[in-house]
């Protein structure tokens, strides 16, 4: 293992209920429905472009490039106003960052926002642990295509002077099927945290964790890295 790839909604912060209530309310403007147990077992992994699009699908409406920019930017919008005031990072999050941030260097792969992100990890201290983010402006195809893990790499390896990583040293850390599909897909190794999720979901994952907080990266590399 030479490197860490963090998923954010779901394993960073605590964000998919706020996540939820911002596509709730900006489909319903648009007098979609969409009930809290269907976007756990339907929309979860996917970007705001995604998640549009499927609800989109589903209910046979027609998907204008117009509708689906506005849709986007209003659900965005009441994202960001949520997070400033109710941000949540699941326990041991921190100290599991920190203790891989000395151990490779890391990123995050995420279909959030850019400016989502960089809020939240501003906010509790994290962003400088980062050695590169992709965000959901930096890839075309959204997970579960393996593209947000392969564009990390990429830039991990734009700040790495020692040889090129390669997929299969990179560890990453996801809580939902299509990001651990499309890890996989990528050639990479993925530990699945149970955040949202229940273990029996997530057992195309190569280890799966309750909690970081009773994780250890080095017992996780042991695992996955045998010597």
């Amino acid at each position: 293992m030479q490197a860490v790839i963090f998923d954010f909604d779901g394993v960073i912060a605590d964000s998919e209920p706020l996540h939820f209530e911002g596509l709730r309310r900006t489909l319903a403007g648009i007098q979609i429905d969409l009930m809290e147990d269907d976007y756990y077992a339907n929309y979860l992994g996917f970007d705001d472009r995604g998640c549009i699009l499927e609800a989109l699908r589903v209910n046979r409406r027609p998907a204008s490039t117009t509708l689906i920019e506005n849709l986007m930017a209003k659900k965005a919008a009441s994202y960001l106003a949520s997070i400033k005031d109710h941000l949540v990072i699941f326990p041991g999050v921190k100290e599991f960052v920190e203790e891989a941030a000395a151990t490779c260097p890391i990123a995050i792969a995420s279909g959030a926002l850019r400016a989502e992100i960089e809020l939240v990890l501003e906010q509790i201290g994290l962003r400088k642990s980062f050695c590169h983010i992709t965000s959901a402006e930096d890839v075309t195809h959204g997970k579960p295509n393996p593209e947000p893990f392969l564009h990390a790499l990429a830039g991990l390896n734009r700040h790495h002077a020692a040889a090129l990583l390669s997929p299969t040293s990179c560890l990453v850390i996801e809580d939902s099927r299509p990001g651990i599909r499309a890890a996989k897909s990528a050639g990479m190794k993925v530990l699945a945290v149970a955040n949202t999720h229940t273990v029996q979901d997530l057992h195309e994952a190569d280890a799966i964790s309750h909690s970081l907080r009773d994780t250890r990266l080095r017992d996780v590399r042991a695992r996955l890295w045998p010597t």
